[in-house]
């Protein structure tokens, strides 16, 4: 692990000397001045997130400035993604084209407006609606409404007013029941608590209740100290555990695969009911096959974000079997959501960020 961190730092401070250096090329026709202002400036914004990576646990830096530093240094990151794809294409232009000499002002260009686009996207919710069919009964009546949702990364990324504006988003759907599919938690548990968005997360309403699974995310911000702050609120940790409501519903929620000991699915077998309705909880889609051997009617999971923006979509595409959307097989409906929220920038550039609802009737 530590030498893949070092891998992707390296690439990253590679690519941004890249960046810089076709940047002084552009400037090199202007005072000796802005060429000089230009080199203190630009290291500034590669090193920021960094830096914030590194203080994400520190008790001394105020929310305010916290969140603003982690979304710079973050944006930076998609920023350096999209230079340099632009800078190569124009780079290999001037390969053919030896008086083509706009390259870094066209990159530039083409990439604010990139992430101008990927930001107002990232502030519409769309809303995706599912009716799902089971043959098991449900106790006393023949219909559900349930609110799904992953990933909403809690803490100097994913603010205050955000997660107001998202938990108005779920209760004016009135459901019966919502479910949170992981990483309520970003990379910190300090600045959620100074947050105090245990009082915000109170007012999700659901007559059945509030349930949610880690995701990788509450591992890496402490695991004992994000189930501790989950305890100040109405929403439920399952960590391989088995609730069944009232109603029947079986609720099976498994641990995320951070945990190296959680539970096999050999493991449930003996301890599912299989005369029940059953719905499978998993942050992270790797095992697929786990859910039908279960004989689940549904998995829900995030995780993957669907890869948040182009083209890293195509990398989660090709490490999960299913990175996002909605699939069937047999008995047991898949559903990977891209997301609530988003780990670090605040973009979405050929993806969207989504509540699911899921109407669940019986025969």
């Amino acid at each position: 692990m530590p030498i893949f961190f070092f891998l992707i730092i390296g690439g990253y401070l590679l690519a941004n000397f890249y960046i810089f250096v076709r940047g002084l090329q552009a400037l090199e026709h202007l005072s000796s001045c802005l060429r000089v202002c230009y080199c203190s400036v630009y290291w500034i914004f590669p090193l920021l997130l960094i830096v914030m990576m590194l203080l994400r646990n520190s008790r001394h830096i105020p929310f305010t400035l916290g969140h603003f530093l982690f979304e710079a240094g973050a944006s930076w990151l998609i920023f350096t993604l999209y230079m340099v794809v632009f800078l190569a294409a124009t780079d290999l232009i001037k390969v053919f084209n030896h008086s083509f000499s706009y390259g870094f002002v066209i990159s530039l260009c083409l990439t604010v407006s990139i992430l101008a686009y990927g930001y107002i996207n990232y502030q519409q919710t769309r809303k995706q609606v599912f009716n799902i069919l089971v043959n098991r009964p449900l106790e006393g009546i023949n219909h559900l409404k349930i609110v799904a949702v992953s990933d909403l990364h809690l803490g100097n990324g994913t603010g205050m007013s955000r997660l107001h504006k998202n938990i108005d988003l779920i209760n004016a759907e009135k459901p019966d029941l919502i479910l949170i599919g992981g990483d309520l938690i970003d990379n910190a548990i300090f600045p959620v608590v100074e947050q105090r968005m245990d009082k915000e997360l109170n007012r999700l309403e659901a007559p059945m209740g509030v349930f949610m699974v880690p995701g990788n995310h509450e591992y890496i911000s402490g695991i004992a100290e994000s189930a501790e702050f989950v305890k100040r609120t109405k929403i439920q940790l399952l960590r391989d555990s088995i609730l069944v409501l009232p109603c029947g519903l079986q609720i099976i929620g498994r641990d995320d695969r951070s945990n190296r000991d959680r539970l096999a699915k050999e493991d449930w077998r003996s301890i599912v009911d299989k005369s029940k309705p059953t719905i499978l909880l998993d942050h992270q889609p790797s095992n697929l096959d786990d859910a039908r051997f279960l004989e689940a009617d549904l998995q829900f999971s995030g995780h993957t974000h669907h890869g948040q923006v182009i083209p890293l979509n195509w990398l989660t595409h090709y490490l999960f079997e299913l990175n996002y959307g909605f699939i069937k097989r047999d008995n047991t409906n898949y559903y990977v959501s891209s997301g609530l929220a988003l780990w670090g920038p605040p973009f979405r550039i050929g993806t969207v960020s989504e509540m699911v609802v899921f109407e669940i009737t019986t025969n």
